[in-house]
């Protein structure tokens, strides 16, 4: 009876958030996906955050919507800082959620995707059959059109060792533990899933409030889905709705046509917060010490072996110098180092 009424009502409505730093282009190609999408789905809207791009984003991007005819679905709202991914997705949310009109979920959607015929409607239509999800992702493509499948679960002291070792045997053996999951092509409940394409309920904001904006960039989209785990919210992954991801638009570190680069400062800081904010200090140094430990030794094998070196420059002595042994402020901000 519960599913036949969850069938029977209307379309749930959606904002769409598109945050933008510097990829004007894209966005606009990401808008022109999700034409068709949001046209046949009554009460969708589509609000793009410039996070202050300074090179002319918001104006390029409102004139694409003006002279493409789609300003009854799509509208610009610059941010006044760059606060990274939190906080423009934050600024977007906040602003929906005080109005007469929110929406019953929201869609948080990479600037660098294009969206697939039926995306939006596999994760509506899996929200309404599914009133104990809060949370939904879709599947992802690679940029040539590759099913990427995967979902993840929650980093821990175990991941990080099999992340450090980066060896066969030891991946076979942690397997279980991996943050990386692979999914078969059915929907299926996971700890946390892709920030580029995630529909979340607006009950789970109003609930567990907003995304942690100390994080600039990166672990923000899983320490949300801890956090609304926590609160008792369920996370799923769907293949139905599918997007294409050409990642590392906007920072070139998770691109996959490039050399390693160097890692940001910034993406330090966000693994530490993650694990001192969620599972304290000595845990985090743990974690930080095995990692360490086991990347030097996975290192010394490969280069026994001859192997590649894929890892990004200095990435040991990066990764000590703004770990939680070193660093013991968890802010993304101003950090600061012990003594």
């Amino acid at each position: 009876m519960t599913l036949l009424k969850n069938l029977m009502a209307p379309p749930l409505s959606v904002l769409v958030v598109i945050v933008n730093y510097r990829t004007p282009s894209l966005v606009v190609e990401c808008l022109r996906s999700l034409k068709d999408e949001v046209l046949d789905h009554p009460g969708a809207q589509v609000m793009v955050v410039d996070n202050d791009s300074r090179d002319g984003s918001p104006d390029y991007i409102t004139n694409a919507i003006s002279s493409e005819g789609w300003s009854s679905w799509a509208r610009v709202l610059s941010s006044p800082i760059n606060g990274g991914f939190s906080f423009g997705n934050n600024f977007a949310i906040r602003t929906s959620l005080s109005s007469e009109l929110k929406p019953d979920c929201f869609w948080l959607l990479n600037p660098d995707t294009i969206v697939l015929p039926g995306a939006l409607k596999g994760l509506t239509t899996f929200l309404t059959k599914n009133p104990e999800a809060g949370i939904c992702g879709g599947g992802i493509n690679e940029q040539d059109n590759t099913p990427w499948p995967f979902a993840f679960r929650f980093p821990s002291i175990i991941s990080e060792l099999e992340r450090g070792l980066g060896l066969g045997l030891a991946s076979r053996l942690l397997k279980p533990w991996m943050v990386r999951r692979q999914m078969l092509d059915v929907p299926e409940r996971v700890d946390w899933v892709c920030g580029a394409s995630m529909m979340v309920r607006s009950e789970v904001f109003q609930r567990v409030g907003l995304m942690d904006e100390d994080y600039f960039l990166y672990f923000e989209e899983t320490d949300f889905c801890l956090k609304a785990q926590r609160a008792g919210f369920q996370c799923w992954y769907v293949p139905e709705s599918r997007v294409v991801h050409i990642a590392g638009q906007s920072t070139g570190v998770t691109s996959k046509t490039t050399t390693p680069k160097r890692l940001p400062g910034y993406w330090f800081d966000s693994r530490r917060r993650y694990f001192v904010k969620n599972h304290g200090r000595v845990y985090a140094m743990l974690t930080d010490l095995v990692w360490m430990l086991a990347f030097t030794f996975g290192r010394f094998r490969r280069w026994l072996q001859r192997k590649p070196d894929n890892d990004p420059p200095h990435y040991l002595a990066d990764f000590f110098r703004n770990s939680s042994i070193r660093k013991s402020s968890i802010r993304g901000g101003v950090l600061s180092e012990k003594s």
